[in-house]
């Protein structure tokens, strides 16, 4: 017998597919007139190896993009090419 507490895909993501689709969660709005709003994070070194200071700032990054959103701004979070090119 399965637990109530076992994940079951099968379930949980159809209502989650379900809810979604009725909220239209995924459904871009465009807004001409709000404020634009521009969030770079660097990428990391390729040579590097991912570690917690990675984890910061790309969350530092996150809440302020999240922040300027909640704030009603037109706003773009990418992550950038400064150094992806150069060999380790």
């Amino acid at each position: 017998m399965i637990s109530e507490k076992t994940y079951q895909p099968h379930i949980l993501e159809k209502e989650a597919q379900t809810y979604w689709t009725q909220q239209a969660s995924f459904t871009a709005k465009e807004d001409v007139s709000a404020e634009k709003f521009y969030c770079l994070s660097m990428l990391p070194y390729p040579s590097g190896e991912l570690h917690m200071g990675h984890v910061r700032n790309y969350t530092i990054g996150d809440v302020i993009s999240r922040y300027q959103r909640m704030r009603g701004k037109k706003r773009a979070a990418t992550y950038g090419m400064g150094r992806v090119w150069i060999a380790g």
